[in-house]
């Protein structure tokens, strides 16, 4: 075992930029910080590299806690090539760019009082139910846009959804023709407006129609790297196509809370991935544990300052 690289002890100094902060985090290499510092190197290769086709994994009420800006800034910038997300995140974004907020507030509450003023509460960050009657509004208006009789994917369907939209993650998706996958947005107020919807009109959601287009991307990648933020559907979904193709994953970064010992996918290393073969043996990969809240942003933040 290489044990030759000495701890050298963090100093800071007024002024540090966040890149620079990194670097001397790096120096020191121990338990998350090191894991960070390993995170933004690997991310910045797959930002780098153009041959790089840059899977994104968004699960986490992450656009609730303000994080969606920086997922949009990435499409908008070429970082991400294909977005897989929890319907929730895209509900939450369709919330915000129609105008309505979240607001921040506290865990320390009374929730039946909540309950009663019509506030829904997501730990510290509030939404009141007048943000849904207005996203409810939206939904409906967007869906009659559809002709009845159409058969339309997921991806297809989010899509003329941020058509619709100025701002976001699905506004600037549509913009820049990135696909967005959400495997499970039945799971989300979207997928209960389009049911409600589905009552009196005939459209039909295809839930396979998007496999063959996750699915040829995959093979079509030259090389192929991965940004999950959270676990659960979103990174299975990316895995899981992968997993059709000879090869794996090249590059490969996971923020997470969740532990690895309790057999959830959320919490599984991407070490346990390389033995399904869903990441190359080879392949540069690192686990952050932490809150994404505060590991998302230090990331991007110094990959972007270390870019020319």
């Amino acid at each position: 075992m290489d044990c030759e690289i000495p701890v050298k002890q963090v100093h800071l100094h007024p002024g540090m930029k966040v890149e620079e902060l990194i670097r001397v985090m790096e120096k020191a290499g121990a338990y998350n910080g090191g894991a960070l510092t390993r995170a933004v190197e690997i991310t910045g290769t797959m930002f780098g590299r153009e041959d790089v086709t840059r899977f994104f994994g968004l699960a986490g009420a992450m656009v609730p806690a303000g994080m969606g800006g920086i997922v949009s800034d990435l499409i908008e910038n070429n970082y991400i090539d294909i977005l897989v997300s929890t319907g929730a995140n895209l509900t939450h974004d369709i919330i915000e760019a129609i105008g309505c907020h979240h607001f921040r507030g506290t865990e320390k509450c009374n929730d039946i009082e909540l309950r009663h003023d019509e506030i829904n509460r997501i730990y510290d960050v509030y939404l009141p139910n007048e943000s849904f009657i207005r996203f409810e509004e939206f939904m409906q208006d967007i869906f009659s846009k559809i002709p009845d009789g159409t058969v339309i994917s997921i991806s297809d369907l989010l899509a003329h959804i941020g058509s619709h939209l100025s701002t976001g993650i699905l506004a600037t998706a549509a913009r820049k023709n990135i696909p967005v996958f959400c495997p499970a947005i039945q799971d989300s107020m979207i997928g209960l407006q389009f049911w409600l919807y589905r009552q009196t009109h005939k459209i039909t959601v295809d839930a396979f129609g998007d496999m063959s287009r996750i699915i040829d991307r995959c093979f079509a990648a030259p090389v192929a790297g991965a940004f999950f933020v959270g676990g659960g559907v979103p990174k299975n979904y990316i895995l899981q196509s992968m997993l059709m193709t000879p090869r794996g994953f090249t590059y490969a970064v996971q923020l997470t809370g969740d532990r690895p010992d309790l057999g959830g996918l959320s919490g599984a290393t991407l070490d346990e991935a390389r033995s399904w073969g869903k990441v190359d043996e080879d392949a540069k990969t690192v686990t952050v544990y932490g809150d994404a809240t505060i590991t998302f942003p230090l990331i991007i933040s110094a990959v972007l300052e270390k870019k020319p």
